[in-house]
């Protein structure tokens, strides 16, 4: 077979097809401020601006387990234009996510795990605070990774300087330009993605059993079962969210197999994980889960979720 033109293979090309819908994200959000902020507000375009900013921090998260094109230019400016769409640098993802939460799944060593602020909760005040908590114990994990890239990794060190420089610089022209502008049509959304990026945290871990953490030779029993409970990290979510937030719901599958592309996750799920998980743990849609632990388990106990931790057996 004929190996395309010389013109074609430099062009840039994406792993995944399904990645198609994560373009459409990161072209649409600025598509919108921006006309808003030549045309005015628009509730319908800025409740979309929101949901949007929820996207973004999920095409981040895939973009640093599987790099979204096969070419190196291409990631590192998709790394910077997300760094200017969530307000935040992309490099943060990984001492915090990868080398932090994947690597310890909820478990004591896991800096931002949901049971460490005030014990073991699952309620509306404890979601509504995690993001708050969890950035206070993260900040000092992002100085301490680039002090380390500062004396071991010079280039890589620069690199995350300049997305600090990138994100701030925009800032301050968009602030230049119009505050107030820049605060509703820029500032507040990221601030909103931001906030559910981090809030997920505690909706996909909270009441989870942190107990185990990663995976141990001795997790197989005698009949066989490799999960041996150690899969209870997750709470899973099935319902719409999953095509709309790029499978995001589906936790354990990622968790298990980080390096495998979003789109292969719905199939994982169901056929090895959905069943090792405890019932609990799988929950039909994020919204009707939220009402009713957040809402409802306010006022009423029986709609409140129970921990699978053991009183005595997590720390503060």
């Amino acid at each position: 077979m004929a190996r395309p033109p010389e013109a074609l293979r430099r062009l840039p090309r994406l792993r995944h097809w399904r990645d198609w819908q994560s373009l459409a994200y990161l072209i649409a959000l600025p598509a919108l401020a921006a006309w808003q902020w030549a045309n005015g507000f628009n509730l319908l375009l800025y409740a979309l601006m929101l949901f949007l900013t929820l996207g973004i921090g999920v095409i981040h998260h895939n973009h640093v387990h599987l790099r979204m094109w096969r070419g190196r230019r291409m990631n590192r400016l998709t790394d910077f234009w997300i760094t200017l769409l969530q307000g935040h640098p992309t490099f943060v993802f990984w001492p915090a996510h990868v080398a932090n939460h994947h690597r310890h799944r909820h478990g004591p060593k896991d800096t931002a795990r949901t049971y460490r602020f005030g014990g073991d909760t699952n309620h509306l005040w404890g979601y509504l605070l995690h993001p708050f908590q969890a950035v206070w114990v993260l900040m000092p994990v992002f100085v301490g990774w680039l002090e380390w890239l500062r004396a071991h990794r010079r280039g890589a060190w620069r690199y995350c300087i300049a997305q600090y420089v990138l994100w701030l610089g925009s800032w301050a022209v968009l602030l230049a330009l119009d505050w107030r502008k820049a605060l509703l049509f820029v500032i507040v959304p990221q601030l909103h993605g931001l906030h559910w990026l981090l809030a997920t945290n505690y909706l996909q871990h909270a009441h989870a059993d942190g107990r185990k953490g990663p995976r141990k030779a001795a997790d197989k029993g005698a009949s066989g079962d490799t999960s041996g409970g150690r899969l209870n990290y997750a709470r899973n979510f099935e319902g719409l969210v999953n095509p709309l937030l790029f499978n995001i719901g589906l936790h354990t599958a990622h968790h298990e197999n980080p390096h495998a592309h979003w789109s292969e996750l719905t199939h994982l799920h169901h056929t090895r994980y959905r069943a090792q998980v405890d019932p609990v743990l799988n929950e039909g849609g994020l919204v009707p889960y939220m009402l009713r632990v957040f809402v409802l388990g306010t006022v009423w106990p029986r709609f409140r979720s129970r921990s699978l931790m053991p009183p005595d057996s997590f720390t503060h």
